[in-house]
């Protein structure tokens, strides 16, 4: 049985995360930002923690709360999106929410978590975006959050050495049907996460020594990007 930690699973992909892994008879440990999503993970069978990460004062006492496990595979889910038109600056609440979302709680919870991620040898899974190819950027929408995802890919790519024990991915995990995405998305929730959960199973590898050209920018389907 692995240990499976998924921050950010109160709803989307975070959530049937936590279901397929407890399917396959994993334990999980999951956090949810409020009471309703805390329920809902204790309700599947989950260790549940509240964490808001975009609380600094919140993701601070991770650490401490996974003191002594070994996590297999850490996942980090959490993230907003906001089409803001770049023909007008986004107001500070929405920039706020964005990067403390997408990028500041990533870069605050993971050196409290890639320690128990070493302690197993494992990976930690960070999901992105193909908004994260900042030179691929095609329109002027969105502009945020292509700097927000392209700010966490080189967060992640920067921390791999500090890590050698631990195996670092970044994953695209697609258009999905979530609150983040639309109803005309062309993924479901349970397939897209159904394709990653095999993407980072077949990378799995306990070897040592991971640098930063061995993070991986992967599709949900293992396909890799072609650029950055």
């Amino acid at each position: 049985m692995k240990t499976i930690l998924i921050v950010g699973a109160s709803r989307g992909i975070g959530l049937e995360l936590v279901r397929q892994y407890l399917e396959a008879g994993e334990r999980v440990i999951a956090t949810a930002r409020d009471a309703a999503g805390l329920e809902r993970l204790r309700d599947l069978g989950a260790q549940a923690m509240k964490l808001d990460v975009t609380n600094p004062a919140s993701v601070s006492g991770l650490s401490w709360q996974l003191d002594g496990e070994k996590i297999d595979r850490a996942y980090y889910v959490a993230g907003v999106f906001s089409a803001d038109d770049a023909k007008s600056p986004p107001t500070q609440q929405a920039f706020d929410a964005m990067m403390h979302a997408n990028v500041l709680g990533a870069m605050q919870a993971l050196p409290q978590v890639a320690p128990w991620v070493e302690e197993a040898r494992g990976q930690f899974v960070f999901i992105t975006s193909d908004f994260g190819q900042i030179g691929g950027v095609e329109s002027s929408r969105a502009w945020v959050y292509h700097v927000s995802k392209a700010a966490l890919n080189m967060a992640v790519v920067a921390a791999q050495p500090d890590y050698p024990n631990a195996q670092f991915l970044l994953i695209h995990p697609g258009w999905v049907r979530t609150d983040m995405g639309t109803p005309d998305a062309p993924l479901l929730p349970e397939e897209s996460v159904a394709a990653i959960r095999a993407t980072v199973a077949a990378r799995t590898t306990r070897s040592t020594g991971f640098s930063s050209r061995d993070v991986p920018y992967l599709r949900w389907d293992g396909t890799p990007f072609s650029s950055w």
